[in-house]
């Protein structure tokens, strides 16, 4: 059936050669592939709600006690099973209809199998989008409603896309998106709160999940499955169809097996890892098909070695589709994979077994020896090693054998074509391909007279066993890894900034500096672009003074937004400073401040203990600067004590940088804790805070630690951490247990 007016047919200048690849197909086109992929979706959809009422039922079932409304719950059941059953069945005949998917070329060649698109619903991304904008980023949304609509509309466009290389460019586009995506919106600390559905390929079971990397592998499974219809479409009754064909091939089982290697614990079956690695399989297989097609495309003349090529290429073939068989038969996929496939599978196994049979058999029977000695010799060498055992009671030099030898490669050829025609009638969705019935009828008339050519009435010899053919290929798969740098995409969202600095991951602090250049000029170094940080900044020069810090970024100069200009921008801005000053916006990394934070003292000095020092700080009994001078080096936080004694105790800790107690695990990493008491962790560095703030005495830290010492050596969790004096108490033991 012919695939009229579909959008693979359509010129550059019929579709817009600048807008193709962001529109994609038009869903309202009646060709028969947009007919099933609509029918598809309706599908999923029905299946959809059957499986949400019969879970529903059985929920129902197992709370009620009342038998009557149990009973009219069972019967219930059993209608919404059967409409269940019966929707798979209609989708799995639609996920057999290989037929549409196939070159309308009169040549007569086995079809390929396609794999249907992955369908998802639309998804209103604006409200989500917006609100992380507002509440990450500190920026007016509404400002981004243009960026938000460009991104929803490239993944309705990416819902259909064309069965071409503009489809392939459409899917990439968006998968590289996705990356940007991912890097803007979603946060470790928090969830966008969007939904991802996706339904199966084969069964349309939907999965949901928030994950956004559920939504970058099944835009990745349909980059294999978009490359499975477009190598099945291939006219490959040509050399360049044929090779158009295994580049497709290729191409799709490198994006399976990328996803298979790249993605795990998938939430539907098509994307889990046997059914992925039955995909590859099969990929590789209908490559190895498609080389198989180019040898017999080449054989114009009958010749020993093209003939003996031919055989060994056919019985290659044979021997991948088995192992697709194999994974096919694997418990988790044997009930799954549709039984259209399988007998194709089969089909397919048994129709290149009986090829491989008979172009040994011809090659037999036909190409006697003409020439020297020594040709000769490489022939019976040819004919011997192609056979994976030595023919038995048979004298190759002989043509009487040789003939004899060619007729049980015929009778099992012969065998093997009647296998096929039998599994193709099994199947009823295979004998709606009339393609492939004139297939394998041909091809099973052909050895038929073959054997009744060479078969003779007074031939009462004993009948020969022929051994199997040795399967070896010229050519071997290549699978492709897909590439994504083909497809150069410009994040939708650069406005927001360098994705280095303004990305989800990302933490930061905006404040507003205004400098007024003074005799020694404005006191920084800069260093980078896109946005420019502040280096270095000169002690006591008016950038120290207006508040400007090492680590900084730039983001803004006199209100003119400065976050994607290059250095020399950004200097001359400076540099054209007007008699009333520079006003800057700057925003600053929490990582930046928490080393800034780490590594300064308030003299501007970096002072440590020496070890004796802190050995004897140490000492159980002496002053209260073996607390002081205690480390924490497995939680990143360090309190150093300076020699001088008139400088109070520094505590440098992240926490600091938190206007609200941490609390919550996400602001803290207390997987260590402080000597392994991680609960304490959250109570410590906030009461140490609030002391070195308030500035009391060491005296009065003493008189604490010293009642601490005389606290008992255990204290059940569950009710000292109501008190805030236990991490005091847990660390003044933890202090004395490790003197």
């Amino acid at each position: 059936m012919s695939d009229s007016g579909s959008d693979e047919d359509l010129t550059p200048e019929d579709r817009g050669s600048t807008e193709s690849v962001r529109k994609g197909c038009d869903p309202l086109v009646s060709t028969q592939r947009s007919k099933l992929q609509q029918r598809r979706a309706k599908l999923n959809q029905q299946i959809n709600r059957e499986l949400l009422l019969r879970s529903g039922a059985e929920n129902l079932y197992r709370a009620s006690t009342n038998q009557k409304v149990k009973e009219t719950v069972a019967l219930e059941l059993s209608f919404v099973n059967s409409n269940l059953q019966l929707l798979k069945e209609e989708l799995e005949e639609l996920n057999s209809s290989m037929n549409i998917y196939q070159t309308e070329s009169e040549t007569l060649n086995v079809p390929m199998i396609p794999l249907g698109l992955k369908e998802t619903k639309e998804i209103d991304m604006t409200v989500p989008l917006q609100d992380f904008i507002a509440e990450h980023y500190g920026e007016d949304a509404s400002l981004y409603l243009n960026e938000i609509q460009d991104f929803m509309e490239l993944r309705q466009a990416m819902r259909t896309p064309s069965r071409n290389e503009a489809g392939q460019e459409l899917l990439m586009e968006y998968f590289n998106q996705l990356y940007f995506l991912d890097q803007r919106f979603f946060s470790p600390h928090r969830s966008l709160g969007v939904h991802f559905h996706w339904y199966d390929s084969l069964t349309g079971v939907p999965s949901v999940q928030r994950a956004l990397a559920f939504e970058k592998g099944s835009v990745l499974f349909n980059i294999g499955a978009l490359y499975t219809q477009i190598g099945a479409r291939q006219d490959r009754s040509t050399l360049s169809g044929i090779e158009d064909a295994i580049d497709a091939f290729q191409r799709a089982a490198g994006a399976f097996l990328y996803l298979q290697e790249n993605f795990s614990h998938a939430p539907s079956l098509d994307m889990s890892g046997s059914a992925l690695s039955m995909l590859v399989r099969l990929m590789v297989a209908q490559v190895q098909e498609c080389v198989c097609e180019k040898v017999l495309l080449n054989i114009q003349d009958i010749h020993l070695n093209v003939l003996l090529q031919a055989a060994q290429e056919a019985a290659r073939v044979s021997d991948v589709y088995s192992l697709v068989l194999q994974a096919m038969s694997v418990p988790l996929l044997k009930d799954y994979v549709p039984f259209s496939w399988i007998s194709m599978v089969q089909v397919k196994t048994h129709h290149f077994r009986a090829l491989a049979h008979y172009y040994t058999a011809v090659a037999l029977c036909d190409c006697s020896g003409v020439g020297d000695e020594d040709e000769d010799g490489a022939e019976i060498k040819a004919l011997v090693q192609i056979h994976t055992r030595q023919p038995e009671k048979l004298n190759l030099q002989d043509p009487e054998d040789k003939r004899r030898l060619g007729k049980a490669h015929l009778r099992k050829a012969i065998i093997r074509h009647e296998e096929a025609l039998r599994l193709h009638g099994v199947c009823k969705m295979l004998r709606k391909m009339d393609i492939l019935q004139e297939v394998l009828s041909d091809a099973h008339t052909r050895s038929l007279e073959k054997y009744s050519d060479i078969d003779q009435e007074d031939d009462f010899c004993e009948v020969a066993e022929a051994p199997e053919v040795q399967s070896h290929t010229q050519q071997k798969p290549d699978i492709k890894a897909p590439d994504f740098s083909v497809v150069r995409v410009t994040d939708i969202f650069h406005r927001l900034g360098p994705l280095s600095v303004f990305s989800a991951r990302n933490r930061w602090t905006r404040r507003h500096v205004c400098l007024v250049r003074g005799e020694a000029g404005l006191g920084l170094t800069l260093r980078g672009d896109s946005p420019v940080l502040v280096a270095g900044v000169l002690p006591g020069g008016c950038a120290a003074e207006g508040g400007l810090r090492e680590g900084d970024y730039i983001v803004a100069v006199n209100s003119v937004d400065c976050r994607w200009a290059e250095h020399a921008e950004v200097v001359h801005a400076l540099k054209s400073c007007p008699d009333r000053g520079l006003e800057l916006d700057i925003i600053t990394l929490q990582t930046h401040e928490v080393e800034r934070r780490m590594n300064l003292s308030p003299s501007g000095e970096q002072d440590y203990q020496s070890g004796s020092q802190r050995r004897a700080g140490r000492e159980y009994g002496g002053s209260s600067s073996s607390v002081w001078g205690w480390s924490w080096r497995n939680s990143g936080v360090k309190m150093e004590t300076h020699q001088s004694s008139n400088v109070s105790p520094i505590f440098y800790c992240p926490v600091l940088l938190e206007p609200v107690w941490p609390f919550s695990s996400d602001l803290w990493p207390h997987q260590q804790g402080i000597c392994g008491h991680r609960t304490a962790a959250h109570w410590i560095f906030p009461l140490f805070q609030m002391v070195v703030r308030e500035n009391h005495s060491r005296s009065a830290a003493s008189e604490i630690l010293r009642a601490a010492r005389q606290a008992p050596a255990t204290m059940p969790r569950s009710k000292s951490l109501k008190s805030p004096f236990f991490p005091i108490l847990m660390l003044t033991l933890n202090c004395s247990r490790s003197s």
